[in-house]
């Protein structure tokens, strides 16, 4: 039956890969867990005290409190699935609550940081500048994510428009305006790959040193290198780009709605995290300027 759910998951409900194999993963550590009983039970005729005790020995073993809920939300979404198949009769799930966690912020990167990167700093005039700077400048110049950067085929960017078609979570595809300086950017680079591959058969907007696609490794180990020059933060990844994309956004004043569109969230609930950024500053902002402050 997890085979089964995968598959639904999958090609049902579009889930991304890397979801339903994070899903499998929860599955298959719940099934290590209850097998550790010494007793043949098997997922789908786990209990309710079964699930609790997996979920204490996560708390005990100092599994983050994100991670655990993620793993309760993936036991949840399973046996909905086989409750709706009348595999079970009563879901073991319906009175697991999650866990409570402090919602962090998200991170960004400082207007004046990401302008010294963006702006200031020397690409090479060869392919692999002109693709390094247009990954960072699509990152930060549209909110994309990782996975839809990827994703990108060369057919995907109208540069009379000034668009690009991007497809997202459950394969919903969002169009989102490109600047003039990032459609030349795009320009210029499709020039350069047709000099570095001329005989190129794949497709993808983005390819690596060879001719290939990107991968997420490669696109992180980017990122990770151009912000390591000039950002303060600890933490670097593609996703901070999107963070401060959201921040920047809302800073200068953009309308909440038009972000949570650019960014592909379904709802606003998963975009007014980027407010409280916003309203820190205009607090810095008072303070400094209000004579009762």
């Amino acid at each position: 039956m997890i085979d089964s759910f995968l598959r639904y998951i999958r090609y049902e409900r579009r889930y991304s890969v890397h979801t339903v194999n994070s899903y499998k993963t929860d599955l298959q550590q719940f099934q290590a867990f209850l097998t550790s009983f010494g007793q043949n039970i098997v997922v789908e005729s786990a209990n309710y005290q079964h699930i609790r005790s997996w979920v204490i020995s996560l708390i005990e073993d100092g599994v983050n409190p994100n991670s655990v809920n993620r793993k309760i939300a993936s036991l949840k979404s399973y046996f909905k699935f086989l409750l709706k198949r009348d595999e079970i009769t009563i879901d073991p799930t319906q009175r697991l609550q999650p866990l409570k966690s402090g919602k962090k912020l998200p991170q960004f990167v400082q207007e004046k940081e990401i302008q010294q990167l963006l702006d200031q700093h020397e690409f090479s005039d060869s392919f692999k500048g002109a693709r390094d700077r247009l990954i960072l400048e699509l990152l930060y110049g549209t909110g994309m994510r990782r996975a839809e950067l990827i994703g990108l085929q060369e057919s995907d960017v109208n540069l009379v428009k000034q668009q690009i078609k991007v497809l997202g979570k459950r394969n919903k595809e969002r169009i989102i305006p490109l600047s003039k300086s990032l459609a030349a950017l795009i320009d210029a680079y499709n020039g350069k790959k047709l000099e570095e591959f001329p005989e190129l058969s794949s497709k993808s907007l983005l390819v690596t040193d060879k001719g290939k696609t990107c991968y997420p490794v490669f696109i992180y180990r980017i990122v990770v290198q151009y912000l390591g020059q000039y950002v303060s933060l600890e933490k670097r990844s593609p996703h901070i780009l999107r963070h401060t994309f959201a921040t920047h956004m809302l800073n200068k004043g953009a309308d909440l709605n038009a972000v949570k569109d650019l960014l592909g969230h379904s709802s606003l609930a998963a975009t007014q995290v980027y407010t409280h950024n916003s309203l820190e500053k205009l607090k810095r902002v008072f303070e400094q300027a209000h004579p009762k402050a």
